[in-house]
C-alpha cells in the first residue's frame, strides 16, 4: 500500500495545472477513492469525512491527498485539518518540469509525548523514492495511542481535564484564576492533565477561546486520554451547545465544577437540598438549549394531538421538583429561626466564622471549642453548617458556628439556594471573617468575601478580621496587611495564637476580659 500512486498523483497534478487550482482525494485505508475536492490556487477544503472510527486512540481511517502548485510546504490549514479532522495522514505531492510529480510532504498525528507536539512533518521526500506504507504507519499510531490510554485508565480512574480559561485581565490575574481552577478540580476528584491560558481582549462569544484553538486543545486532550475540558468561566447554554457540537467530548464550566464538589460534600438534608435546588436552576435553561428541536406542536391544522413534548414533560418536572425543594427549604429555615428564638431567649452570643473557601475556618473551630469538625486542605470542605459551644471564663458561652466558605464569583443560584443557611449570619453578633495570610490572592479573596457580604446586607454587623495561616506568610506582608486590615495575625492550629482573637471578641461582647482563659487553653 501506497500513499499514493504515481499514475493517481500525475493526473492529479495535471489536472490542477490545466485549471490553476489544488485538487485533493480522500483515499480509505483499502486504497479506494472517497471523495474528491477542488480548490483555488492557494487553498482547498477537505470534503466531508463523517466522524466514524473516531472513538478514543483511533484515527478517521482516511487520509487527505492534494496537490500544491507552486512547491509550499504543508500550510496551516493542512496541519489544523489534520486534527481537527483526525485524519491518518495529510500529503501535498509536488510537480517537477517534467510534468511528473516530483516530491511529497506528508505529515501525521502522534502520540502523548514528552515534547507536547501533536503532529510530525516527514521531511520533503522524493516521489520515486516514497516508501511510506500508511496503513502500517496508522495502525501503529493507533496502538500506541491506544496503550497509553489504557496504562493511563488503569492507573487512575478519576475523571481526567483539561483546563481552559480565557480572560481579559491581567496574566497575573489570569494565572491566579487558573491556579483556583485546578484546585477546584482536585476539591471535585479530577486529576488535571493540562492546562491552556488565553488572553484575549474579547472573548468568542460562541466557542470562548475560537473554534480553531477549541479543536486543537480537543486533540490535546484526546492525545492525553482526558475525559472532559473544564472552562474557568460560566458558559452560557448556547456556548455549551456550540462546543459539545464542535467536539466530542465533555465539557463543564466553572459552576458545574462547584456543584459537583458542593454535591459530594453535602450530607445534612440541608446541604443535600440546596444542592439539589441549585443544581436543578442551573440545568433548567441549559434543558431548553438541549432539546429546542423538541418544542410543543403550534395549533390549528397539522398541530393538534401529541400534547406535550418530552422536553416539555421535563422541564415542567424540574420546576415542580424546584417548587418542592422551596418549599423544603423555607421549613428548614423556620426550623432554625425557633432554635434561633431559643438562643436568643437565653442570651447565647453567636459568633458566625465566615471566609474565603479553604482559609482554616474549620480548623479554627476546632481549635477554639475542641470540636472534631472535619478540615481538610481542599476547597468546600465543609459544606453543612456546623455550631459549637465556645465557653469563656466567668461562666460565659456563646455559639460558635462554622459556615460554607465563599468563592469569587459566586454563582447567583448557589447564593439563593443557599440562602436559608446564610440566614444564620443574619442573626450573628459578631462576624469572624478569616483570611489565609499565605495567600498570593489575600486581598482579593478578602474583597470577594467582603462583596458577598455586602450582597446579603451583612456590612453593619460588627466584624473580626483574622488574618490565618501566619506561620506561612512572609512576616512583613503579614504585619503590614494586620495594620491596614485591623487584622489579628493566628495560626489556627497553635490554640497559643488565638488568645488575642479570643481577648478581643471577649472585650466586644462584653466590655472585659479575663487572662484566665490563657491558662484554660493551656491546660487544653
Amino acid at each position: 500500500m501506497v500513499v499514493v500512486s504515481a499514475d493517481l498523483a500525475r493526473e492529479m497534478l495535471d489536472l490542477a495545472t490545466e485549471i490553476a487550482r489544488q485538487v485533493g482525494v480522500i483515499i480509505d485505508r483499502q486504497g479506494r477513492i472517497e471523495a474528491v475536492a477542488v480548490g483555488n490556487a492557494h487553498k482547498i477544503h477537505v470534503p466531508d469525512v463523517g466522524r466514524e472510527r473516531a472513538s478514543r486512540g483511533r484515527l478517521r481511517g482516511v487520509r487527505w491527498v492534494h496537490t500544491h502548485l507552486r512547491g509550499e510546504p504543508l500550510t496551516g490549514d493542512d496541519l489544523h485539518d489534520l486534527a481537527a479532522l483526525r485524519l491518518d495522514l495529510v500529503a501535498a505531492v509536488h510537480r517537477g518540469t517534467s510534468g511528473l510529480p516530483e516530491s511529497i510532504d506528508i505529515a501525521h498525528l502522534v502520540p502523548e509525548n514528552t515534547e507536547q507536539t501533536l503532529w510530525r512533518r516527514l521531511p520533503r521526500t522524493p516521489f520515486r523514492r516514497l516508501d511510506v506504507d500508511p496503513t502500517s504507519l496508522v495502525l501503529a499510531l493507533e496502538a500506541e495511542a491506544q496503550r497509553l490510554s489504557g496504562a493511563r485508565a488503569t492507573l487512575d480512574r478519576r475523571d481526567r481535564a483539561v483546563l481552559i480559561h480565557a480572560s481579559s485581565k491581567s496574566f497575573d490575574d489570569i494565572e491566579a484564576e487558573m491556579a483556583e481552577l485546578a484546585e477546584l478540580a482536585r476539591s471535585a476528584g479530577v486529576a488535571v492533565l493540562d492546562r491552556v491560558v488565553q488572553r484575549r481582549r474579547d472573548i468568542d462569544t460562541k466557542y470562548v477561546i475560537g473554534r480553531g484553538k477549541l479543536e486543537e486543545i480537543s486533540l490535546r486532550a484526546e492525545q492525553l486520554g482526558a475525559d472532559l475540558l473544564i472552562f474557568g468561566r460560566d458558559l452560557s447554554p448556547s456556548q455549551v451547545r456550540s462546543i459539545a457540537g464542535a467536539l466530542e467530548i465533555r465539557v463543564v464550566d466553572r459552576t458545574q465544577l462547584i456543584l459537583d464538589i458542593f454535591a459530594q460534600r453535602a450530607h445534612s438534608r440541608d446541604g443535600k437540598v440546596q444542592v439539589e435546588l441549585a443544581q436543578l436552576k442551573y440545568a433548567l435553561p441549559r434543558l431548553a438549549e438541549k432539546h429546542t428541536g423538541l418544542s410543543r406542536l403550534t395549533g390549528g391544522i397539522g398541530g393538534r394531538g401529541p400534547g406535550e413534548t418530552k422536553l416539555e414533560i421535563e422541564r415542567r418536572r424540574a420546576r415542580d421538583r424546584i417548587a418542592r425543594l422551596e418549599r423544603e427549604i423555607d421549613h428548614l429555615a423556620k426550623q432554625r429561626a425557633v432554635r434561633r428564638a431559643e438562643r436568643a431567649k437565653n442570651k447565647v452570643p453567636v459568633l458566625s466564622i465566615v471566609g474565603y473557601t479553604n482559609a482554616g475556618k474549620s480548623t479554627l473551630l476546632n481549635t477554639l471549642t475542641r470540636a472534631n469538625v472535619v478540615a481538610e486542605d481542599k476547597l468546600f470542605a465543609t459544606l453543612d453548617p456546623t455550631s459549637r459551644r465556645l465557653r469563656f471564663p466567668r461562666e460565659r458561652e456563646v455559639v460558635l458556628t462554622d459556615t460554607v466558605g465563599f468563592i469569587r464569583d459566586l454563582p447567583k443560584d448557589l447564593v439563593n439556594a443557599f440562602r436559608a443557611t446564610l440566614e444564620e449570619l443574619e442573626h450573628a453578633d459578631i462576624l469572624i471573617h478569616v483570611a489565609d495570610a499565605s495567600s498570593p490572592q489575600v486581598v482579593a479573596q478578602i474583597a470577594a468575601v467582603d462583596a458577598i457580604l455586602a450582597s446579603l446586607d451583612l456590612t453593619a454587623t460588627p466584624t473580626a478580621r483574622v488574618l490565618n495561616k501566619a506561620d506561612r506568610a512572609d512576616s512583613e506582608t503579614l504585619a503590614r496587611l494586620a495594620a491596614e486590615l485591623d487584622a489579628i495575625p493566628l495560626s489556627a492550629i497553635d490554640a497559643a495564637t488565638t488568645l488575642p482573637l479570643l481577648t478581643e471578641l471577649e472585650r466586644r461582647l462584653w466590655g472585659q476580659y479575663d487572662t484566665t482563659h490563657t491558662e484554660l487553653l493551656a491546660r487544653g
